[in-house]
């Protein structure tokens, strides 16, 4: 894989908004406002449109914080997961979304995202490309860039320790056998596994990625390393290596 420049920012235009008819919160009754409605009938009575009310505190002079929660969802199709994506700068075209409340949501979706990761078991045993997949998962989820990434596993394929080794950008990264190697040889590692993710969202792997994966069975097998398996990260999907007999 070539580093390749990720570019400028995306900055299309939103597209249409469908405004909602808004009379401001104070106007609801009480127990629908979310604040309220939070804390007389739970968390999960709330729409996410609610939640994400709660979170920006204040709408426009024209649309209540809610109206602007639905239409930050209505612009990703109501998917909290591409609106975890979305960047402060992205945000902030949204009407009434300022730097202080964008990076509010961040926070609070980057949060989620880290509690994912916190509910991780500390020690997993690799058995299939899907527990691989699903270890990975927490770092690789929502990642706008390539990033390089490898698993070491001692004899009895425990999960040693899981480590980046590099970031690039949009559409490549570059991933060097010395720092692979060096990071496997100084945890007393008894195999590895490759993964890197595909932001756009294809599995097939490159012929970059095909070239790189040999290259570094090569040099495994050479050094008692054996290399496992090489995953192709997506959000929708993986692409296993081992599981489509390229190893």
């Amino acid at each position: 894989m070539e580093l390749i420049n990720s570019g400028s920012e995306e900055t299309a235009p939103l597209p249409p908004y469908t405004t909602p008819s808004s009379f401001g919160i104070k106007s609801w009754a009480e127990e629908d406002r979310p604040r309220e409605k939070l804390m007389g009938k739970g968390r999960a009575a709330l729409s996410d449109a609610e939640l994400l009310a709660i979170l920006l505190g204040s709408g426009t002079t024209k649309l209540s914080a809610v109206d602007v929660g639905m239409l930050m969802l209505q612009a990703v199709g109501n998917d909290l997961n591409e609106l975890a994506r979305q960047s402060v700068k992205q945000l902030c075209r949204h009407p009434g979304i300022g730097e202080a409340k964008a990076i509010t949501v961040v926070a609070a979706l980057e949060l989620g995202r880290r509690r994912k990761e916190a509910d991780a078991p500390a020690r997993v045993t690799i058995t299939c490309s899907r527990d691989i997949y699903q270890l990975v998962r927490p770092q690789l989820m929502d990642l706008p860039h390539e990033e390089f990434w490898v698993v070491l596993l001692n004899r009895a394929n425990v999960v040693m320790r899981k480590t980046a080794i590099s970031q690039g950008g949009v559409a490549g990264t570059v991933a060097d056998p010395k720092l692979i190697f060096k990071e496997a040889l100084e945890n007393l590692a008894s195999s590895i596994i490759l993964v890197h993710n595909h932001p756009s969202g294809n599995r097939n792997p490159s012929a970059a990625d095909i070239a790189l994966t040999r290259k570094l069975k090569e040099a495994g097998s050479f050094l008692d390393l054996p290399i496992l398996d090489h995953l192709i990260y997506t959000d929708q999907g993986y692409y296993s290596f081992a599981d489509e007999g390229m190893l």
